[in-house]
């Protein structure tokens, strides 16, 4: 098993998904760079979401925490690369401490460390098309491996989040 380490472009396919919501660009894009509205959709199903810190621009943070009704606490982190209003964002995702260090995937060893980015927003008249798109960065073979073996749980988990995002857009 190699433990090579890749360049800072990603390596194996990346991980896409998209659906066309029933909302202008504008609104979309302000659900994704506000904190009232990520507070109110971001995040998997049936977690609650809290934001630390929300610094929009390029070399800001959006520090978060997701508690699971268990009472389990989960912190993540996007590392704003680029942010274009009202068109694209991105940004490197890690799992984190509390501090916002990056840390391993609390349910799997072998989960990339860094996950680059990207939100695209296109107008589709009176819609919006949103493209995301993640693909593992300096991750081993193995990181990778894990990445990309887990799309379809990733489009499920994705599919419930779009569905928050489009139920909070509706209000």
């Amino acid at each position: 098993m190699s433990m090579e380490q890749s360049s800072s472009a990603g390596n194996g396919e990346p991980f896409v998904v998209s659906r066309v919501l029933d909302a202008p660009q504008a609104k979309v894009w302000k659900a994704w760079t506000e904190k009232e509205a990520l507070e109110t959709w971001w995040g998997p199903k049936g977690l609650t979401l809290s934001v630390a810190k929300l610094d929009l621009r390029p070399g800001g943070v959006f520090h978060y925490g997701m508690r699971a009704p268990d009472g389990h606490l989960m912190w993540g982190k996007f590392a704003y690369r680029e942010v274009v209003p009202p068109q694209r964002i991105v940004f490197v995702v890690s799992f984190t401490d509390e501090q916002g260090t990056p840390i391993r995937h609390p349910f799997s060893s072998t989960w990339p460390l860094e996950v680059l980015s990207s939100v695209h927003l296109e107008l589709e008249g009176d819609r919006t098309k949103l493209t995301m798109s993640g693909i593992p960065i300096n991750a081993t073979e193995e990181e990778c491996k894990t990445f990309a073996g887990a799309h379809e749980g990733m489009r499920q988990g994705w599919a419930g989040t779009l569905e928050q995002l489009a139920a909070y857009l509706s209000k």
